[in-house]
C-alpha cells in the first residue's frame, strides 16, 4: 500500500489545526465563563494552549481511552475477562503491596 505524498503535508497541518481549534475552544470558554462567574482574568490564545497542555499532563487523555485503560494495558486483560482465581490473586496482590500497607 502506497502512501500518497500529500499525506505528509496534510497530516501535520491537520494536527496543527486540531491543536489550534482546541486552544481557541479553551480560550473562548474560559473568557466567556470564568471572568463573569469568578472575576478571574481573561486568557490569551497561548495561555489557553498552556492550560490545555497542563490539563493533558495532569489528567491525561481527554477521555480518548476510557476509564481503566492503563490498568487493562498493563494486565493485558479486562477485569471482566479474568477467571475467579485470577481475580482473587489480583486482589491478594493489591492487599499485600507496600503502598497498601503504608496507607493503613
Amino acid at each position: 500500500m502506497r502512501i500518497k505524498k500529500w499525506v505528509f503535508v496534510a497530516a501535520p497541518l491537520g494536527l496543527l489545526l486540531f491543536i489550534a481549534l482546541g486552544g481557541w475552544v479553551v480560550m473562548s470558554l474560559w473568557n466567556w465563563l470564568l471572568p463573569a462567574l469568578f472575576g478571574w482574568p481573561q486568557v490569551t490564545f497561548w495561555q489557553a494552549l498552556g492550560i490545555l497542555a497542563l490539563s493533558r499532563i495532569l489528567f491525561g487523555g481527554f477521555g480518548m481511552h476510557g476509564p481503566g485503560h492503563s490498568m487493562r494495558r498493563h494486565m493485558g486483560k479486562h477485569r471482566e475477562d479474568l477467571t475467579p482465581e485470577e481475580r482473587e490473586r489480583f486482589k491478594q496482590g493489591i492487599e499485600q503491596s507496600p503502598s497498601a500497607s503504608s496507607a493503613e
